[in-house]
């Protein structure tokens, strides 16, 4: 059984709502990063950063939230494409909002804060499609909606001039995986 690594407040949730997504079974191990479980041996074993989220499957061990999802998608998802050039809009996105999108969204001083250069056109693009690739939920949705989904729960930014972008966000947090995983922390 798959066993995801993970703690309060961290990017464990994401990997934990994709395996809901796909109905596959894991178990959870919550680490207490306070206490500094994370930093133990037998952990560092599996992640040498000390980090959360991580992942063990079988004699695998993998760690970064991006890096695990796409894993996932290509091992579980039926639905995963088949064509190099889809995979690298997966990888492209993946990687977008585990580095751009969460830079900016997240920056520590708001006068930095750059968001509106990268929501305005993702606005642009959830006109046009229902999910980020098209007409199919996929790990690039888990990948950006992660991070999209937290902005009207954790921050105040005001997301009007954006309302296709809201009606994604709406979209993710509806679906049930969501609301078992990510949506349980806010309530």
């Amino acid at each position: 059984m798959l066993k995801l690594y993970g703690g309060a407040k961290s990017r464990a949730a994401i990997v934990e709502w994709y395996l809901e997504e796909l109905h596959v079974p894991f178990e959870y191990i919550v680490l207490d990063l306070q206490a500094g479980e994370q930093t133990q041996p037998n952990f560092l074993a599996i992640n040498p950063m000390g980090k959360v989220p991580a992942l063990v499957d079988g004699t695998l061990k993998l760690w970064e939230s991006g890096a695990i999802l796409l894993y996932l998608a290509q091992k579980y998802d039926s639905s995963y494409p088949q064509t190099v050039e889809t995979q690298a809009e997966i990888y492209q996105w993946t990687l977008f909002a585990n580095s751009t999108l969460s830079q900016e969204i997240f920056t520590p001083d708001p006068a930095d804060n750059k968001a509106e250069g990268i929501l305005a056109p993702l606005n642009q693009i959830l006109k046009t499609q229902t999910w980020i690739l098209g007409e199919t939920f996929s790990v690039a949705d888990v990948a950006v909606g992660s991070a999209l989904a937290y902005i009207p729960i954790a921050l105040d930014m005001d997301l009007s001039p954006y309302p296709a972008m809201l009606l994604y966000i709406n979209r993710l947090t509806e679906r049930p995986a969501f609301m078992n995983t990510i949506g349980k922390r806010f309530q």
